[in-house]
C-alpha cells in the first residue's frame, strides 16, 4: 500500500472517528433476538432496504451482509442525531437499543448482493485507487479502512462491496461537499477528483 505524506495523521483521524462513532452504540451483551430483527426488517425496513437486506432502488443502499454492529450504531446515531438525516432520524427515533441489535444481526446473516461492474475501463482505475491510492493526490488506498475485498473492518468501517455504484458515488460527492459530515471521509473526498469518485464507486460495485 502506497503511504502518502500526511497518512498518519488521516489514520489518527480514522481511529477517533471509529471511537467517536462507536460511542453512541448500543450495548451488546445481551444476545440479539433474531426473529425481531426480520420482523422490523419486513415490516419496517423492507420499503426501502427490500425485505432481504438488498436494495431495489440505487437511492438506498443494501443491508446483507453488512456488520451488524456498524448497522446498530449507526441507527443508534441516527438516533441520537450524531448521523443527520431526515428519513432515518424518524425511523430510528421508535427503536430501542435491542432493537438496534436484533435489525444488525438479522441482516448480517442475509447473502450479500452480488455485485457487478459494468463499465470495464471505469473498474480498473477504481481498482487503482481502491489498492494503491491517488499518486500524487494524498488520497490512500480505499483497502486500508474498508478491506481488499470491500467487506469492511467490523462496527468501524461498512461494507461497500456490491453497493449500488450511484449511491457510493452520491456519498463520496456529499463527504467531500460536507452535506455528509465525516472528519475522515471529507479529507479523504475532498482530495479526489469527480472521476476518482466514479472509478471506486464502480470498481466496488463488482467486489464480493
Amino acid at each position: 500500500m502506497r503511504v502518502f505524506p500526511g497518512f498518519a495523521v488521516l489514520m489518527a483521524q480514522v481511529y477517533a472517528s471509529a471511537a467517536l462513532a462507536a460511542s453512541p452504540a448500543p450495548s451488546a451483551a445481551a444476545k440479539p433476538d433474531l426473529a425481531r430483527g426480520k420482523q422490523l426488517a419486513t415490516t419496517v425496513c423492507a420499503a426501502c432496504h427490500g425485505a432481504e437486506g438488498i436494495s431495489p432502488a440505487n437511492a438506498n443502499p443494501h443491508l446483507a451482509g453488512q456488520d451488524g454492529g456498524y448497522i446498530a450504531g449507526a441507527l443508534a446515531a441516527y438516533k441520537s442525531g450524531a448521523r443527520p438525516h431526515p428519513i432515518m432520524q424518524g425511523m430510528a427515533a421508535g427503536l430501542a437499543p435491542e432493537d438496534m441489535q436484533a435489525l444488525g444481526a438479522y441482516f448480517a446473516t442475509m447473502k450479500p448482493p452480488a455485485g457487478l461492474a459494468r463499465d470495464a475501463a471505469l473498474a480498473k482505475r477504481g481498482q487503482q485507487i481502491w489498492r494503491g491510492g491517488v499518486k500524487g493526490g494524498n488520497v490512500p488506498a480505499c483497502a486500508g479502512c474498508h478491506g481488499a475485498s470491500g467487506r469492511g473492518i467490523p462496527v468501524q468501517f461498512p461494507r461497500l462491496a456490491g453497493q449500488h455504484p450511484e449511491l457510493t458515488y452520491a456519498w463520496l460527492k456529499a463527504y467531500a461537499d460536507g452535506t455528509r459530515p465525516h472528519p475522515v471521509m471529507a479529507t479523504v473526498a475532498g482530495k479526489m477528483t469527480d472521476g476518482d469518485m466514479k472509478a471506486v464507486a464502480e470498481y466496488a460495485a463488482g467486489l464480493r
